[in-house]
């Protein structure tokens, strides 16, 4: 069920109006975003000075004039000077790089202008079911939601079904829905591959091998989301250009109502807001597999969904390697900023943590495996834009070590990679730091999100953000190690996997390390205010998820208690009035003595 309150309608048209389009060959038209800003100069500054700022403290502290030079010191200090200095060079590299790339996705974003759809097609809606994992109400929801539909032309909804539960079939009869599953099939049920068991992309792909030459196209939501009734009139028209392999539209979150899953849907502003308009550029927004439209003929080139803990980026990045046999050409993909279905999103730190494991893993491994493929077989604009998405995952996990290492070094050992002055170093830093800021809340004005208050900063989005390196690592360092990484179905239906003190065991790890070193910076007298700054930063960064667990547990305790008490006092009105009603005392009350109606008489013997 979407929530009530929310003007879903105007954001489901953020694109525009729908279209005719022009009696020629079509191919999908957009709008710059730059363009329609009556402010671009303070945009276009703000992409320029911002970048140029990061720079120039780059250059600063690794400027070779203020190297660290000691004079007959230790050989193993000199060694820690040097890897502090890379560590420092490395850390103000990946920041020019992450704001370079915000600035050029400033520049670059657009809009696909909506067209109206062709009449006739066979479309196939999908949606997949895993028993005992996700409750049938919420099942129920999206099939309802995909049934209203409206789309000229023959339609079938699908409920992929992993289980073959009866249950599931008698909702699929009561609602007109088609029901498929692979259960029993040995041939759909492997180890690896494309078929894979309990996987979403080999669910989809067993469908795809029996029913997938009945339809042209498929659309698809997860479980947990409802489309609106003009998903289909809004996405299928752009495949009017027959170089269109896909098309998605972002992800919001419905169960907005916990602080976590408010602030998880504000970090994936930048994404759905900036960064998939950039794709648009290039022809190549990624594949999110949340809510879309498929092309099968383009799905079936690649051999089905790719294997993979996140089977969207890793099918998306496949597509955009391969032509079009048809027309020679690269296969295309849009993204639309309308919101055309609404889901859930993590509504605990447990799972807002496993989330986030899993995005960044399967980032890793289209990393290591797949874009090595990429310079060979792609256009350069797309593999810079690809290039930009992918780094974002590792660059911020091995910022969060080298700034850890790097404070440790000098905490404890007083190494040193650069010598600069402290007040010269803060001024430049702040500065860049700021116009960052600056940039982001500019973009801001392109928020896809109908839940977020308009005007609002999205201050929790960047603050989840930094909440989140330290998972990030851990997920590289399992990627580096060939650890197995596993699809975890994330409770949906209002449920939410419950948290506790383990659930921040990596963000106290590091939190004690800091602790640690802070108070070894006191023994020992190195108090550089730099390295003291980002120490006391990563400290607060890590001790943050805790800090808001523990006070909304204290504040949930206090309003439950809060209830608890109303609902006595409105309980023991209701027996007061009760009372009085049928002219009895009011209770607890001690009854008022009576005069006897007669004296006491006494009988006597003879």
């Amino acid at each position: 069920m979407r929530p009530q309150g929310y003007d879903y309608d105007t954001y489901s048209r953020l694109a525009g109006p729908l279209t005719e389009p022009p009696g020629t060959a079509y191919q999908v038209q957009y709008r710059s975003l730059l363009s329609k800003e009556s402010h671009r100069i303070r945009a276009v500054l703000l992409m320029s000075l911002a970048p140029v700022l990061s720079a120039l403290l780059l250059v600063y502290l690794v400027w070779p004039s203020h190297w660290t030079v000691r004079e007959g010191g230790a050989r193993w200090l000199v060694a820690f000077d040097t890897v502090m200095l890379v560590s420092i060079g490395l850390i103000c590299l990946f920041m020019l790089v992450n704001v370079t790339s915000i600035a050029h996705a400033t520049m670059v974003a657009r809009d696909p202008v909506p067209v109206r759809p062709e009449k006739g097609t066979r479309v196939a809606f999908l949606t997949t079911y895993v028993p005992g994992k996700e409750p049938l109400g919420m099942v129920r929801a999206t099939l309802t939601g995909a049934v209203r539909l409206r789309h000229d032309g023959p339609l079938d909804v699908w409920l992929l079904d992993e289980g073959d539960d009866a249950r599931a079939k008698a909702l699929c009869a009561e609602l007109g829905v088609r029901h498929f599953t692979r259960a029993g099939v040995p041939e759909w049920n492997r180890e690896k591959g494309v078929h894979k068991a309990r996987t979403k992309h080999g669910n989809y792909n067993a469908w795809l091998a029996m029913h997938g030459d009945a339809y042209e196209y498929f659309a698809s939501v997860d479980t947990d989301h409802v489309p609106l009734p003009n998903f289909l009139e809004r996405m299928l028209g752009f495949f009017r250009d027959p170089d269109i392999a896909f098309v998605v539209g972002p992800q919001v979150y419905g169960n907005y109502t916990s602080p976590v899953t408010k602030a998880a849907e504000s970090q994936q502003f930048l994404f759905h807001a900036l960064i998939q308009r950039a794709g648009n550029r290039y022809r190549a927004p990624m594949f999110v597999g949340t809510n879309n439209v498929v092309r099968i003929a383009a799905l079936r080139q690649i051999g089905g969904l790719y294997d993979s803990i996140t089977e969207d980026m890793a099918t998306g990045f496949e597509l955009h390697r391969r032509k079009n046999p048809r027309t020679g050409r690269y296969w295309r993909s849009v993204y639309t900023p309308d919101v055309l279905a609404v889901g859930e999103g993590p509504a605990s730190w447990t799972d807002f943590f496993t989330q986030q494991l899993r995005w960044s893993r399967g980032t890793y491994e289209t990393l290591f495996k797949q874009y090595w493929k990429a310079p060979f077989r792609v256009p350069p604009g797309r593999l810079l834009n690809y290039s930009l998405m992918l780094v974002y995952y590792p660059m911020t996990a091995v910022n969060w070590f080298l700034g850890i290492l790097s404070c440790v070094l000098f905490l404890w050992l007083g190494a040193s990679g650069t010598q600069v002055s402290s007040a010269v170093w803060l001024m430049i830093y702040s500065d860049a730091v700021a116009l960052q800021i600056g940039l982001y809340l500019w973009n801001r004005r392109h928020n896809v999100s109908p839940h977020e208050p308009e005007g609002s900063g999205g201050l929790a989005g960047m603050i989840m953000s930094a909440l989140s390196a330290p998972i990030y690592l851990k997920s590289l360092g399992s990627a580096m190690l060939r650890t197995r990484g596993r699809f975890v179905v994330t409770p949906k239906g209002g449920e939410a996997s419950p948290d506790r003190l383990s659930t921040f065991r990596i963000h106290l790890y590091w939190a004690a390390i800091l602790v640690v070193s802070l108070l070894a910076s006191v023994h020992f007298d190195h108090t550089h205010a730099a390295m003291r700054t980002w120490a006391v930063l990563a400290l607060v960064i890590a001790l943050a998820p805790v800090a808001v667990w523990l006070w909304t547990g204290v504040r949930g305790r206090r309003v439950l208690r809060l209830r608890a008490e109303a609902r006595a006092r409105t309980r023991a009105r209701a027996r007061a009035d009760a009372r009085e009603g049928l002219g009895l005392p009011a209770a607890g009350a001690a009854a008022a003595p009576t005069a006897p109606a007669t004296a006491p008489t006494t009988t006597g013997g003879n």
